[in-house]
């Protein structure tokens, strides 16, 4: 692809784009460019400065014995320097694509041992590695810790959010860039975010609309390959153009999701129910126990005395609510089935057996999913 030809498509997309539909998305809203991602990092160190709220654990010592020998301060043998105002914390980050050694990223600070509060402590230089074992970054720095602790002499304590995790703006100075495949090639690859057919090949055919035929083709539900131009500048100018071209979506599966754990449930609109007659109601049996004294009167019996006994009465009821019946009509909508289960008061356990049953039923067409 040569300059005059790039920009002339570049003038063409600014034109288009000004135009687009307002209801349709950006695609890079639906998808990423294969290869350009963040990378894990991980690291040990200590936290000192602690006001005596820092680990009582034997490899915090040990951690602050090697690090202080490594500065050439030497303890003497069989002494272990435990201090209170010390932690054992990993750290960790996330080094994000294309930064270059030099930059700055946030870091996360979290004790590992028995600290109870890391507020007011400072890191010390902690190397952060990759996957590989390989120095990528350098953290240092004071915390910022949300969470408080506090307690008093009888035992009494309260803890506001989380004391032992703090974070570190700009906490740690890149030291190693990684490598991208951005760069490599003549393709641009957009993995879309949930994988589905139809919008893949509305994406390509919205590409191929702006830059041409055969710009872009679909290598799967999740995958669209783009021509690029080789060279560097031109590659990210045309990455910028691309990502920015309006797709229409197709809508998601007809789904359901339910959680068991809070009783949440979420219907999409794609969900449809066939003919079919749901009885809902509920029946209540109840079982009380009443203890009664007998205490028998001594003068009807002569002069012998009566004997004090105790006699259970048992009471047994059954309460039956009136059954409720509702009939879902063929392609039943969304805002139908909500209002057809509000009207007959159905919490939300009762709405998750009626799904249930509608599904095995036969009659509830979508995909029924419990986490």
């Amino acid at each position: 692809m040569n300059k005059i030809t790039f920009n002339i498509i570049l003038l063409t997309f600014f034109v288009l784009t000004n135009t687009s539909n307002v209801s349709a998305e950006r695609i890079k809203d639906l998808a990423d460019i294969a290869g350009v991602r963040s990378n894990q990092l991980v690291g040990y160190g200590l936290v000192v400065g602690l006001n005596k709220t820092g680990d009582k654990t034997t490899f915090t010592g040990q951690s602050l014995r090697a690090m202080l020998s490594r500065l050439g301060i030497n303890f003497p043998a069989g002494i272990d320097p435990k201090s209170k105002n010390i932690a054992a914390v990993a750290v960790s980050a996330d080094l994000p694509a294309f930064v270059k050694p030099g930059q700055t990223i946030d870091v996360t600070v979290s004790s590992i041992g028995d600290a109870k509060s890391l507020r007011g402590g400072t890191l010390l230089m902690a190397p952060l590695k990759g996957a590989d074992g390989q120095v990528y970054a350098v953290a240092q720095g004071n915390l910022v810790v949300g969470g408080l602790s506090a307690s008093g002499e009888d035992g009494s304590s309260i803890t506001i959010n989380n004391p032992a995790v703090g974070r570190i703006a700009s906490g740690a100075t890149v030291e190693r860039s990684v490598s991208s495949p951005f760069a490599d090639g003549n393709v641009i690859t957009f993995s879309l975010h949930s994988a589905d057919f139809t919008t893949a090949n509305r994406m390509v055919q919205a590409i191929n609309r702006l830059l041409g035929e055969g710009t872009a083709i679909a290598a799967d539900a999740a995958s669209v390959r783009v021509s690029a131009p080789l060279d560097a500048g031109q590659r990210v100018t045309f990455a910028s153009m691309v990502e920015n071209i309006m797709v229409n979506p197709d809508d998601a599966p007809a789904r359901i999701i339910v959680n068991s754990r809070t009783g949440t449930v979420v219907i999409n609109n794609m969900v449809r129910v066939q003919p079919v007659a749901v009885s809902h109601g509920s029946l209540t049996v109840t079982v009380s126990e009443n203890i009664q004294v007998s205490q028998p009167n001594a003068a009807a019996f002569g002069n012998a005395a009566g004997t004090t006994a105790v006699t259970p009465q048992s009471e047994v009821g059954i309460t039956e609510e009136n059954n409720h019946m509702f009939v879902f009509n063929p392609g039943v909508s969304l805002d139908e089935i909500v209002r057809a289960v509000n009207n007959v008061g159905a919490s939300p356990s009762d709405l998750v057996a009626i799904l249930e049953a509608l599904k095995s039923a036969g009659a509830l067409r979508a995909e029924l999913i419990i986490i």
